[in-house]
Order: structure tokens, then C-alpha cells, then sequence
């Protein structure tokens, strides 16, 4: 959302608010920190009864969208969601003033705002990201399936241009086998993580190779069982999938903060 009036600084630069997440109104902010722009704005609070904006003052006219903007963003919002429950707000997020972000945002939804902080208390966002080895992975496919191996044989060595239909088909098998593989192994990350978190929501793969790519809720004071849970896979997988646990992080897949029209 891109305002239309905002404030005129001292400069005469016409100037927005940028919003970055909903925390509880007693968070303190780190007087160091800084979020977008260029140079990096500093970050503040703005108040309403028990909730608070995370915000800062930026010009009007700044572009959003640089690999820097996006860092700042997502930064805030892990650093205070491992000590605070934070609702994020996606990227570009920006009104007119700080008396809108009161009562277009704030007011307009203290109840369900508050309600979800307190629903979010102690516990964040981890990621369980793993990708299979392709060498490995390749090997078990063709082990597991006797025409894709005949197949892989009678093109192997050839020119390119000649098995064309040939590669293509078998470059679609193993397509599919991935993606049938990736299913139970995200499955098998799910169970072995069923007991130690509150949530779970599959993301869609990001890349040819990835195994699982899976997000949690879970309380922050249980992240040595996530630790422990991933660390096993990791060793029963060794050498197949490398898998790693990244987190805390803002809960970006378990809540929706909506921005005023």
C-alpha cells in the first residue's frame, strides 16, 4: 500500500511511515536499530493501548525492493520474534502517518491483534530446509526402478541431439520420482516433529533438489528438541540429504495482519 499524503519534514521531503510488524506495547527498541532505506531509517514504536507498530519514518519517493530493503525487513522482525511475540507484516508495507497507523491499523483491529500477540507468547517460526545430495538421490532412483535404469544405460555415452526424446522422457521420470520421494520424506519430518511443535504448514519446494521445506510453530524454549529431532534425521540421511533448522523467525506462515485499505 503506497500513501498518498504523509508528513513534510524540515527538509521539505514528504515523508511516510513504513511498517514493519505488531508487538506488545511494553517491547522496548533497541535505539541502534534501523530498518529500510537509504540510509537505513531508525526503527520506533507507535502506541495504541497494549499494541504497538514497529515503524520508521522514511521519504515518501523511496523505492522499496532492494536486496538490502528486504534484509532490514525480515531482520526486525526474527530478532524481536525470538524474544517477543511479533505479528509481520509483508514487505511494503506503508501509510500515510503515524495517526494512521493508529487508527487505520491499530484501533481498527486492537482486539484480533491482541488476541493473536497472546496466542503467539513464547513460541516462534522455524524452518526445516533439506536437499538431496543429486548424485545420491539419482543412484537410489535408478536402483528402485529397473526401466528408468535400462533407460539411463541405453543413452548414456550418445549424442545429446540422437536420445533427445529419450533424455527428456527420462528427465520426467526422475521429476516425478523426486517429487514422490520429497513427499514422504516431508512426511517423515512432520512425524518426528509432531510431538514438539504446535503447528506445521508444508512450503512449496523452491528448487529441483529440495527434500523438505517445512515450516513450524513451536515454543521458543523447545528449540533443543527441534535441535535434537533434526540433528537424527541428519545422521540417518547422511550423505543422501543435508537438512538444516533455521529459526527463531517472525511466524510469516501461521498469521495474517492485515493493512488498512
Amino acid at each position: 500500500m503506497t500513501a498518498e499524503t504523509g508528513t513534510e519534514t524540515e527538509t521539505g521531503t514528504e515523508t511516510a511511515i513504513y511498517v514493519y510488524g505488531i508487538l506488545p506495547a511494553d517491547v522496548e527498541i533497541d535505539g541502534d536499530a534501523r530498518g529500510v532505506g537509504d540510509p537505513p531509517s531508525a526503527v520506533t514504536t507507535v502506541h495504541s493501548g497494549p499494541i504497538a507498530a514497529l515503524v520508521s519514518e522514511i521519504p515518501q519517493d523511496t523505492p522499496l525492493g532492494r536486496p538490502e530493503d528486504l534484509s532490514a525487513h525480515a531482520g526486525l522482525l526474527d530478532a524481536a520474534a525470538a524474544e517477543v511475540p511479533v505479528l509481520p507484516l509483508r514487505f511494503g508495507a506503508v501509510v500515510a502517518d503515524e495517526r494512521a497507523v493508529v487508527d487505520e491499523l491499530l484501533d481498527a483491529n486492537r482486539d484480533d491483534f491482541t488476541a493473536a500477540l497472546e496466542e503467539l507468547e513464547g513460541k516462534a517460526e522455524y524452518l526445516v530446509r533439506a536437499r538431496y545430495d543429486e548424485g545420491a538421490i539419482l543412484r537410489e532412483i535408478l536402483s528402485e526402478n529397473d526401466g528408468m535404469a535400462q533407460l539411463a544405460d541405453a543413452i548414456r555415452g550418445k549424442p545429446q541431439d540422437a536420445t533427445r526424446n529419450e533424455r527428456m522422457a527420462l528427465g520426467e521420470q526422475i521429476t516425478q520420482a523426486i517429487e514422490a520421494k520429497r513427499a514422504v520424506d516431508t512426511q517423515r519430518v512432520a512425524d518426528a516433529l509432531a510431538d514438539s511443535v504446535v503447528e506445521l504448514a508444508p512450503r512449496q519446494p523452491t528448487h529441483d533438489e529440495e527434500a523438505v521445506h517445512l515450516a513450524v510453530l513451536a515454543e521458543t524454549d523447545r528449540q533443543g528438541d527441534l535441535e535434537a529431532v533434526i540433528g537424527e534425521l541428519a545422521k540417518d540421511w547422511e550423505g543422501r540429504v543435508e537438512v538444516r533448522l533455521l529459526g527463531p523467525l517472525a511466524a510469516y506462515d501461521f498469521v495474517v495482519t492485515r493493512m488498512p485499505e
